[in-house]
């Protein structure tokens, strides 16, 4: 009997698929499915050559019809698209995605990243295939050799398109062995629920305002061009946007060398300096270095044909939390904005009236990157409610390591800066609700900056990253006091930190019980393979613990994981407070996850969700009362608390608007 199938393709578009998304790519009149390879549960793997004439396999269709039959692919989405672009409307529930699979047991997304890192030899996918995807997949440059073709055809090489086929009975081997692997661990149905919902909503998309984000690059141009040209006439640089040209320049005005231009360091430079001609140039290029206007170019090539970007959300891009990554736009990554009357910019903009942006606006590229988010607009007729959960980190924290004086904070007024200045302080909380003007940072700001900095047992260097130039001035030792008095003020919470830390350990080493409880969640092991069960059943699955000297020569708990920086699999130094984090954000996730699968059974249609705010899109009723009803309940659904979370206080907030913006 046929219970799953394990497929993929080979495609071709003239659409780029890294810089517009796999629902453009495969949206493009000239998309086309090359090569297809699947297996029918383990029986021997099928090919079909649709490039050289094959027809579409009939047994094939029939399974990706049946609703009984298992779908399987790596990166699922995209099978998935490219069978809809077929006419084969496929159900999202009948598909399940081994790359879901890989991140949920602690594993890279990337087929080849997993593979290597499960260690599955010659079924892992080769470094050859991006040769030959390259060759078959996008269009070629026409030259005099290749008889100006635009594109690579089997014809024209035919022991390539053989080594290609080979490659994609490859992929489907390694797919089915990851699958195969990590059938033992049982995911739960509420997972499962949210990976379905997360395909909603990539599939609805967000509506651009594309011709907005057009005049955006116009102005931006402009704007650029005037920057550049004054550049050059203060400086006689033939090429001010060379940074080696303008690093020489700005070494031989200031008499030392400047050895980078990056973005940190330009304020520093200017400090430096003092007022002239040096300052001059190195305002132009701070006006110039900002990079989140190339946000406008991303929006405009992933939109498609009605306008609207999909695929902005990655199910499970954070391994080590779960949480959610934001590709494409990246819209978990968008400059925040400050300006007053948005509106009313945003429409100068709309309007392309660059004189007007001139007159009110010393900075207009500052006021660009500042309204990028406005260019996510809702649909004719609707307009986008917002909300999102108060302080949820801080919320869970204090829930888990059962910091009560927070809980009775979050219970009622909600201050937790103030009232963590209070505490810290040893002051009435109305003492600690205004900030001081001028001089030191006041103590509203110390509590602020603690909450934000020193939660997951971090040390002053936390509190300088958060605090910025303002909680720069105050001495090594003054920050001292800062992370003492909130430590001191919470001992649940630093508790915590060395509770998790020494279960971890206990687990890892405790060959008898090889699991341990603490509180709400639960560890165990299975090989070497640490698991965390979660409050809500979900886990978070460690691979590979083990004990080593830290860069510090001190003995650490680490695990094999993706390293961020090098995007290698390697080691991972943990500890308790970077373990509480993991554990805290990966529970906020959950809730985010519950309160948006019920928010889409109360008939919400989210359009997108970034950190812990939901954007949905609601009809505009043409009547204010009508819509913050609307928005009301949405808040209440975010605000109701899942069996598993008793006790946590849970709180969210949220506003109208016809287009996104932070409020």
């Amino acid at each position: 009997m046929k219970k799953k199938i394990h497929i993929d393709i080979e495609t071709y578009s003239d659409v780029d698929i890294k810089n517009c998304g796999s629902y453009k790519y495969c949206e493009s009149e000239n998309f086309e499915i090359l090569i297809i390879a699947y297996a029918f549960n383990d029986e021997e793997i099928k090919v079909a050559d649709l490039a050289r004439g094959d027809e579409f396999p009939s047994d094939l269709k029939e399974a990706l019809l049946d609703p009984n039959i298992k779908k399987f692919a790596h990166n699922a989405n995209f099978e998935r698209t490219a069978f809809k672009a077929y006419g084969i409307d496929t159900k999202i529930n009948e598909w399940y995605c081994t790359a879901i699979q890989a991140g949920y047991c602690g594993f890279p997304l990337s087929l080849k990243g997993v593979s290597d890192a499960m260690g599955l030899g010659d079924k892992g996918k080769s470094d050859t295939g991006k040769k030959l995807i390259k060759y078959f997949c996008v269009p070629c440059k026409p030259t005099k050799v290749n008889g100006q073709r635009e594109r690579n055809l089997p014809e024209h090489d035919v022991e390539a398109w053989l080594e290609f086929i080979a490659y994609c009975v490859q992929d489907v081997e390694a797919e089915r062995a990851i699958e195969q692997q990590l059938d033992f661990v049982n995911i739960p149905n509420f997972e499962r629920q949210n990976y379905i919902l997360d395909q909603k909503i990539n599939d609805r998309g967000v509506l651009v305002d594309v011709g907005f984000a057009k005049n955006a690059v116009s102005i931006d141009g402009i704007k650029s061009k005037e920057q550049s040209d004054k550049m050059k006439n203060l400086t006689g640089i033939e090429n001010p946007n060379s940074p080696a040209q303008l690093k020489k320049w700005l070494s031989d005005a200031m008499k030392e060398e400047i050895k980078t231009l990056a973005k940190a360091e330009l304020p520093k430079l200017l400090k430096k300096c003092g007022a002239g001609l040096v300052s001059d140039v190195i305002r132009l290029r701070m006006k110039s270095s900002k990079t989140s206007i190339k946000k406008y170019l991303k929006v405009i090539s992933c939109a498609c044909s009605d306008s609207r970007a999909r695929g902005l959300i990655q199910f499970y891009g954070a391994t080590a939390t779960g949480r959610w990554a934001g590709r494409l736009i990246q819209v978990q990554n968008l400059p925040r904005n400050y300006l007053p009357d948005l509106e009313d910019i945003r429409s100068l903009v709309k309007d392309n009236d660059l004189s007007t942006l001139n007159i009110l606006f010393d900075d207009v590229s500052d006021v660009l990157s500042q309204l990028i988010r406005t260019a996510l607009v809702a649909k004719k007729g609707h307009t986008f409610a917002v909300a999102d959960f108060s302080a949820i980190e801080a919320r869970v924290i204090a829930w888990l390591a059962g910091e009560s004086w927070r809980i009775d904070v979050f219970n009622t007024h909600g201050k937790i800066y103030e009232a963590s200045a209070s505490m810290m302080f040893n002051l009435p909380i109305e003492k600690c609700m205004k900030e001081e003007k001028g001089g030191l940072p006041g103590i509203r700001y110390k509590g602020k900056c603690a909450e934000l900095a020193l939660g997951y047992q971090g040390w002053t260097q936390a509190l300088k990253n958060i605090g910025g130039a303002e909680i720069n001035k105050l001495s090594e030792d003054q920050l001292k006091d800062i992370v003492q008095k909130w430590r001191k003020a919470n001992k649940n919470i630093v508790k915590l930190w060395a509770e998790i830390e020494a279960l971890f350990r206990k687990t890892m080493h405790d060959k008898k019980t090889r699991s341990s409880k603490c509180g709400r969640l639960k560890f165990s092991m299975k090989g070497n393979t640490l698991v965390l069960e979660l409050p809500s059943g979900r886990h978070l699955i460690y691979q590979d613990v083990g004990i080593h000297n830290n860069r510090f020569g001190k003995p650490c708990v680490y695990y094999m994981g993706m390293n961020q920086t090098t995007k290698k699999w390697s080691k991972i130094d943990l500890y308790g407070g970077k373990m509480v984090q993991n554990i805290v954000q990966a529970i906020a996730r959950d809730l985010l996850a519950f309160s948006m699968l019920n928010l889409d059974n109360n008939g919400f249609h989210i359009v997108m969700h970034v950190h812990d705010e939901a954007i949905c899109e609601i009809p505009d009723a043409g009547d204010e009362y009508t819509m913050n009803r609307e928005l009301d309940r949405m808040c209440d659904i975010m605000g109701e608390n899942p069996e598993w979370s008793t006790g946590l206080p849970l709180s969210a907030d949220g506003y109208l608007t016809p287009f996104y913006k932070k409020d």
